[in-house]
């Protein structure tokens, strides 16, 4: 896999928030990453209250969104989140089950995970990557109704597109650490590849 033993540089325009800036985030949105031909749209659980200060996916420090998927060979180097912007020029795109922030996802209700569920379906209906990525699976699970639904490939689709479950890889998930992440990660992307070398019908 990549190494990313550097840290990644930050855009020249990103200015780390203060404190009072990230307090005062709740409830904002960041406008979804999108465009045509993606080969995997990224779903988050919602934004952190520091990812919606900066207006950048998984910007919170201690994410390891953007080192797994560097390390698993996604993007050729470790991208810092103020770079977001090349995502879909790779095929690659991000928005939320919900989109309001706060500071702990399990600050969200079912219901807002059912409704958010609903939006996703028809965002990825609309956009038709090769595949939806949900980063939890206790959110996906609650989003969709797939009370058993385990990491990996699901059998339904949502809005038509094949699902695959990824760990959410906020700080806060202590059950995967980074290498388990990129592993995680890893094993879409051969997934995606496959896709894309399968003959159009």
């Amino acid at each position: 896999m990549p190494s990313d033993r550097r840290p990644a540089a930050p855009a020249d325009e990103f200015r780390r928030p203060a404190a009072a800036e990230v307090a005062a985030a709740v409830g904002r949105t960041i406008p979804d990453l999108v465009g045509p031909g993606l080969r995997v749209l990224f779903s988050g659980i919602n934004p952190s209250l520091y990812s919606a200060a900066t207006g950048h996916h998984f910007a919170r420090p201690g994410n390891r969104f953007w080192p797994a998927l560097h390390r698993s060979g996604f993007t050729p180097r470790l991208l810092h989140p103020s770079e977001q912007s090349g995502l879909p020029a790779m095929g690659l795109g991000i928005t939320n089950v919900v989109a309001r922030a706060t500071a702990r996802a399990d600050e969200l209700s079912p219901a807002e995970l059912v409704e958010g569920g609903e939006i996703l379906a028809a965002l990825a209906a609309r956009h038709r990557p090769r595949y939806l990525a949900v980063l939890g699976v206790t959110a996906y699970r609650t989003a969709f109704g797939r009370r058993t639904a385990a990491i990996g490939a699901q059998d339904e689709t949502i809005g038509g597109v094949p699902v695959w479950v990824l760990p959410n890889p906020s700080g806060l998930n202590a059950h995967f650490q980074l290498d388990d992440l990129a592993v995680e990660f890893a094993r879409l992307l051969a997934a995606v590849d496959v896709l894309d070398r399968a003959p159009l019908p």
